[in-house]
């Protein structure tokens, strides 16, 4: 058999097929799939142990294409393999060629770039955003290390996008990790979507970068078939081998190979049409006669198939109560002072989690003493469980979605303030259908002393935008939670850990008081009504609850009956919401530690929809906040104190009856 002609074959193959697929949709990027249509087919068609009937299945290797734009060349090998596609498990189909004339429609299963959800099981999790592949990948290995299955995870990167940072991130993580199992492969054709790379993107200087790192390099033409198959080889064996450096590929490759016309001016993002079109295609028939005459009926590929998932039975069960778990943590004296900060409550909650389920793991940015999810680190039958990610949330994030994508439950933690760098990572595990659950620490203004640098404030607005949209599985994207004391801290981490989806919770820096007790129940979606009263109702969350109960017993000196509800969960249960508003003449206050765009607009929402007749105020954060001694100072400061709440309270008031 002619290795090389059977693989040139191919790969022109697919280089005609990503081509068509293209024009047909108007729209793509064919010329960064036919540099890829050499490693494609190599992977896919030889290298690559995998089964087009179950692509998702359990041991089978994985291929991540963080440089997203290049799949229809993905696409199309998947075609002529007949992978099976479709959203449902038990209703796919095999795809076919002709079904690739459907790329980016609107009903097909074939998106812009990889997309899991939209029913192409092939890939973990959804790409494009570019950047973010290699740390899936990362979290794809942890977990394969984990479940002791021996899977390799084949990750795609452009040259011009290996100068995100988040690879950066993502290569010291695994250096850090000794994660050889990932094999990052760095697609060099010299060209970004404007222009040409920056020489620092160059395989030369890429290729030191890499070394630098710690990585072994091997660097080859891209569409040499023979070193491809060879790099791939070093890869394998380098996974029985201890202590032994991980290696990262370096292919040269040409933008449009295979058609000289594509390869000048620029075709980044667009496919040709009329005598273009027909110039490439000659020129693609052209590379074929003398790129294959070697090849024979005869030659054909042999797919690896992946290895017998091994049969395991999943752990999972009820946690013990706080107080039993304080108990159990010597902390039966903090329960008495009836004081505790929410993030301790997370901490022992994820440790109480990660003892009855096996699932759950904790990945966390260097700040694990400060979020307290050094908890379930420093319990010795868990501590396998938990990753360190240094300062790099960006990696740490697309990580879990990885981790995820392998059937963890992972919690990721940070302060609030520095996920917000991670937002278009949340953005894209959310598309991906990741199962993660974001803890966000030290949130809100009262963190105080610390100043704006460190204070999570726009965090409640963007994750409030997701908890509008409906998933795929038609349930809320995102749920955000704020719970007010340790009780519903400690209750909405389990209440995470059993939903199917995303979730952000606030954890606050400040002991607060136990305002609830263990019997309790904490529901996603729910709220609690704490005082009930008939003038007024105020609606606060999280360490704003407090401020607002203060504010409640200045009122009743004025002679206001004020309702207060702790609406710890968006979103929530809308008519619930608004038949409390009308036992109290339909004025509504809500009060937020945080700038605009959270609970007051998502109860100005639910008022409007209604069609009746509210009167409602927002207060928020509404100047830049600064250091303070107290979180007290700092209430003061940004407008939120209890005498603040009470005034608004009264003026509302007023206004109405006059």
């Amino acid at each position: 058999m002619s290795f090389e002609a059977a693989v040139h074959a191919q790969a022109i193959d697919l280089c005609k097929l990503s081509l068509d697929m293209c024009v047909r949709a108007g729209s793509g990027h064919p010329t960064t799939a036919m540099s890829l249509s050499h490693i494609t087919t190599v992977l896919m068609f030889h290298s690559m142990r995998w089964s087009p009937d179950h692509p998702d299945y359990p041991t089978a290797d994985r291929l991540v294409l963080s440089q997203g734009h290049g799949v229809p060349v993905v696409y199309a090998a998947y075609a002529r393999l007949g992978g099976m596609v479709g959203k449902n498990p038990a209703e796919r189909v095999a795809l076919t060629v002709d079904d690739l004339a459907t790329l980016r429609d609107v009903n097909s299963v074939l998106d812009g770039h990889p997309n899991p959800m939209e029913g192409f099981p092939f890939f973990d999790v959804a790409t494009g955003s570019l950047g973010q592949g290699l740390s899936a990948s990362a979290g794809l290995a942890e977990a394969a290390r984990l479940d002791g299955i021996d899977r390799r995870i084949y990750c795609i990167i452009g040259d011009g996008e290996s100068r995100e940072g988040q690879i950066g991130e993502a290569l010291d993580y695994i250096v850090d990790n000794k994660l050889t199992s990932v094999l990052p492969i760095f697609n060099c054709n010299g060209w970004g979507q404007a222009s040409k790379v920056s020489p620092q993107q160059s395989p030369a200087v890429l290729s030191e970068k890499l070394k630098a790192f710690g990585f072994d390099v091997i660097d080859i033409d891209g569409h040499a078939p023979v070193a491809i198959r060879d790099a791939f080889a070093a890869f394998t064996d380098r996974q029985s081998l201890e202590d032994a450096a991980p290696i990262a590929l370096i292919a040269r490759t040409v933008k449009g190979w295979g058609a000289p016309s594509l390869q000048m001016g620029n075709w980044h993002g667009k496919a040709p049409s009329g005598d273009a079109l027909d110039k490439a295609l000659a020129e693609i028939d052209q590379a074929q006669v003398e790129l294959t005459s070697a090849l024979v009926q005869s030659d054909q590929f042999v797919i690896q198939p992946p290895a017998t998932a091994p049969e395991r039975e999943p752990s999972a069960g009820e946690i013990p109560s706080l107080s039993d778990t304080m108990q159990r943590a010597d902390m039966a004296m903090t329960l008495q002072a009836g004081q505790l900060a929410t993030r301790k409550a997370y901490g022992l909650a994820l440790r109480a989690l990660g003892s009855v389920n096996d699932q759950v793991v904790v990945l966390d940015a260097d700040v694990s003493n400060s979020t307290f999810a050094e908890t379930f680190a420093r319990e010795p039958a868990l501590a396998d469980r938990f990753f360190e990610c240094k300062i790099a949330e960006q990696n740490m994030v697309s990580a879990a979605a990885g981790l995820a994508a392998a059937g963890k439950i992972p919690f990721v933690s940070s302060f609030a303030k520095f996920l917000t760098r991670a937002y278009d990572q949340v953005e894209m595990a959310i598309y991906s259908g990741a199962n993660v659950k974001l803890v966000g620490s030290h949130s809100g203004v009262t963190l105080a002393a610390d100043g704006p640098s460190q204070m999570g404030l726009v965090d409640v607005p963007y994750f409030r935008s997701w908890t509008r949209v409906r998933n795929h599985n038609g349930d809320p994207a995102c749920y955000l939670l704020q719970p007010a004391d340790a009780f519903a801290a400690y209750a909405l981490t389990a209440a995470m850990a059993e939903y199917d989806g995303f979730c952000y919770m606030r954890t606050l820096r400040s002991d607060t008081e136990l305002l609830y007790s263990d019997q309790q129940v904490f529901n996603l979606g729910g709220f609690e009504v704490l005082s009930e009263g008939r003038d007024i109702v105020l609606v606060a969350a999280g360490y704003m609850v407090h401020e607002a109960n203060k504010a409640l017993d200045l009122l009743d000196r004025q002679g206001v009956d004020a309702s207060l509800i702790d609406m710890y969960s968006l979103p929530f249960d809308g008519d619930a919401l608004l038949d409390v508003a009308q036992a109290n003449n339909a004025y509504v206050l809500t009060i937020e530690d945080n700038f605009g765009g959270g609970i007051g607009s998502a109860v100005a929402d639910v008022m409007t929809a209604s069609g009746d007749s509210f009167t409602l105020d927002q207060m928020c954060v509404q100047r830049p906040p600064k250091s303070a001694r107290t979180p007290s100072d700092e209430l003061r400061y940004v407008g939120l104190s209890a005498n603040d709440i009470a005034k608004r309270a009264l003026a509302m008031l007023e206004v109405g009856v006059a």
